[in-house]
């Protein structure tokens, strides 16, 4: 029988996580065996080699031919790392949120399908609100303009030496240091905070 071969981590029996640790396992007749997770490819492939040694493979389908013994093998195979409860626990309960998010989704799907005129009426609902914002924001910032516009000309009426109708306590005064930028684009006002509810 040929020599089964290498994955993308260049090693037999040893696969790439999505998280980046390498996974080895290794086959006994019809059983697929897994030997645990490992920080490198290179560790699972040393635990590769000491279960290929116990089950009396020969080294031509080893990952590494310079071990000559089961001791050997052994000696140079990195422990598993060991799932504690408290890791069984943790991913018992990312399945179970998995589960209702593919859950949420799907009868979400399905109220969709069976109902497009509330799904029409969500979406008027939201751009109408998106609209009343875009010009509420569009009218506070006319009217900070505006005020601070009477409070400047109040200022220069008062630095050439006229007189203002403002009081020397009068908040009005303050108006002359707002902030009038308009470094938004009125089309697009807030349309982050609006699209999570797309």
């Amino acid at each position: 029988m040929p020599p089964r071969r290498r994955s993308a981590s260049g090693y037999r029996g040893v696969r790439e996580r999505p998280n980046g640790r390498f996974y080895a396992e290794i086959r006994s007749g019809n059983l697929r065996l897994s030997l645990g997770t490992y920080d490198t490819a290179h560790e699972a492939a040393h635990a590769f080699d000491a279960t290929a040694w116990r089950l009396g493979r020969p080294p031509r389908q080893m990952n590494f031919q310079d071990v000559y013994t089961l001791q050997q093998a052994l000696d140079v195979a990195p422990p598993p790392r060991v799932n504690s409860a408290q890791d069984r626990a943790e991913h018992t309960a990312w399945q179970r949120r998995l589960l209702v998010a593919q859950e949420d989704e799907r009868v979400m799907a399905e109220w969709r399908r069976r109902h497009p005129e509330d799904v029409a009426y969500k979406q008027g609902y939201w751009t109408r609100r998106r609209e009343e914002d875009t010009r509420r924001r569009r009218d506070e910032r006319l009217d900070r303009r505006r005020r601070k516009a009477l409070a400047s000309a109040q200022a220069d009426l008062v630095n050439a030496g006229g007189s203002s109708f403002f009081t020397e306590e009068d908040e009005r005064w303050f108006d002359i240091w707002l902030s009038t930028s308009d470094d938004t684009n009125d089309d697009d006002d807030d349309a982050d905070d609006w699209s999570d509810w797309d």
